[in-house]
């Protein structure tokens, strides 16, 4: 079993915005990376699938240990991270993140799969994934850029879209209602599938990641809005050229800190199981 959300966001866009989604998902990744974590990217090339056409594949590794308790802190290795493949063939994307040979999360069996579909409508398509998850169960939310709330710890006032006003398109200063009448609009809807098999643990994690995924994804579509004046004029050529050398950048932030050797690694899996398995059953 696993733990399903179809999640709606509006956008104040048009179609356009995969301009917008590469620059703002490099740049953001290029903000949380220091100090040995944030993101890396393994390979970004194009991609040819039989059914979707041309696109883009990205793998990245995801270094998390400051995101981890304290209890599981003293005993990880630097090198810890989880792995995300995506493939973009916009307006479909498909994100998997997944634990490999070097995670803590390997021995647990933990997933997270998002599929993405952009369509130009104000969230009215409630059959838009009955292909691929028809008859299975789901919850739907709606999630509003400008009035739902993030962590507090990472607002900021010039990122707001209530505040924000673009100077270039005129878009900006997004009202209660604004959904109903602001034009262009979008909707970006994300198929959200998560998947932890323990005994016991599986829906409170499920729910767990469910709201941090919820969250990131609020955070990085609030950013490309309030980004917009940044990103606006830019050709396909222009911004693949930025994203790659923000992924050079990036690599070298996080890359340069790690030094955990391989026997580290290896013998780290079976000390975190345990201590993962005896904190959380004294929750």
């Amino acid at each position: 079993m696993c733990n399903i959300k179809l999640i709606y966001f509006v956008l104040a866009f048009a179609l356009q915005y995969r301009i917008g989604q590469l620059y703002m998902i490099s740049k953001h990744s290029h903000e949380q990376s220091d100090r040995g974590e944030g993101v890396e990217v393994v390979q970004n090339e194009p991609y040819e699938d039989p059914n979707h056409g041309n696109g883009q594949l990205t793998e990245k590794r995801v270094y998390l240990n400051s995101k981890l308790p304290s209890w599981a802190r003293a005993v990880v290795p630097k090198i810890f991270y989880v792995t995300e493949k995506a493939w973009n063939y916009y307006p479909y994307t498909i994100t998997g993140k997944e634990c490999g040979r070097n995670d803590c999360c390997f021995w647990f069996g933990f997933s997270i799969h998002i599929e993405t579909k952009y369509e130009d409508n104000k969230g009215s398509n409630d059959s838009i994934f009955d292909k691929e998850a028809k008859d299975l169960e789901r919850e739907v939310c709606f999630i509003d850029i400008a009035s739902d709330e993030i962590p507090e710890r990472y607002y900021k006032e010039s990122e707001d879209p209530k505040y924000f006003k673009s100077q270039k398109t005129g878009r900006g200063q997004l009202k209660e209602g604004w959904r109903e009448t602001h034009q262009p609009i979008m909707c970006s809807y994300k198929l959200v599938t998560v998947k932890f098999e323990v005994w016991g643990l599986q829906t409170r994690v499920e729910q767990f990641v469910h709201k941090v995924v919820r969250d990131i994804l609020l955070i990085g579509h609030r950013q490309a809005f309030a980004w917009v004046d940044e990103w606006y004029d830019m050709t396909m050529d222009d911004v693949r050229e930025y994203e790659k050398n923000m992924h050079e950048k990036t690599n070298i932030k996080v890359c340069n800190q790690h030094s955990s050797t391989v026997d580290e690694i290896e013998n780290f899996g079976s000390t975190l199981q345990d201590l993962v398995l005896n904190e959380v059953c004294h929750l």
